[in-house]
């Protein structure tokens, strides 16, 4: 009997370290499963003309290229926004001139242009609850000059850019050609 109780005791305390040792590793799991590290997100949409209105006025407009909802997180860098601004121009997402391919020319083959659309709601996490949160979105002071950078980066690889108004309530409106609407995320 004498024992049976000392094993329960041990059988506890065993018990009781392993829960102990392993609480913050699965506290650490349950965190990086719900928020894991971010990177920048873009939405390319291939278009035959895209604008952007605010209040009524229209603040961009473009012809044939590419709408890109652009998502910052907290853990971009200006680096991180020249590899994106990078790839885009030389993604291969326009058809072939004698229509072989879907996918053979990039934005500076065809000439095309961009809208840029800052979009925090990129990273709205619904997973929970009836109502999105944006915890892995950026702040205004941290995304605003980001997206300014991206602008600024695609324009120096020779891609005529318009852009929305940052944080301004915007009436988006597009003719997407294809369609063609990729994914893209820094690596």
């Amino acid at each position: 009997m004498a024992s049976s109780w000392w094993i329960g005791i041990w059988s506890a305390r065993a018990l009781w370290e392993d829960v102990a040792f392993m609480l913050p590793l699965r506290f650490y799991l349950r965190i990086g499963a719900l928020y894991p590290s971010a990177r920048m997100r873009v939405v390319l949409q291939r278009v035959k003309r895209a604008s952007v209105t605010v209040e009524g006025r229209m603040v961009g407009a473009i012809g044939c290229g590419a709408l890109l909802l652009v998502g910052i997180t907290h853990d971009d860098t200006r680096e991180a926004v020249e590899w994106m601004a990078k790839k885009i121009v030389s993604l291969r997402v326009f058809p072939a001139i004698e229509g072989s391919s879907h996918f053979d020319r990039s934005l500076l083959d065809v000439g095309g242009a961009t809208l840029v659309v800052s979009q925090f709601t990129l990273y709205g996490d619904a997973r929970k609850g009836r109502r999105p949160d944006f915890v892995r979105a950026a702040r205004p002071e941290l995304a605003a000059p980001l997206i300014a950078h991206f602008c600024d980066a695609l324009r120096a690889q020779g891609v005529v850019v318009e852009q929305g108004v940052f944080g301004a309530e915007m009436q988006v409106e597009l003719v997407n050609d294809g369609p063609v609407t990729l994914i893209l995320e820094t690596p």
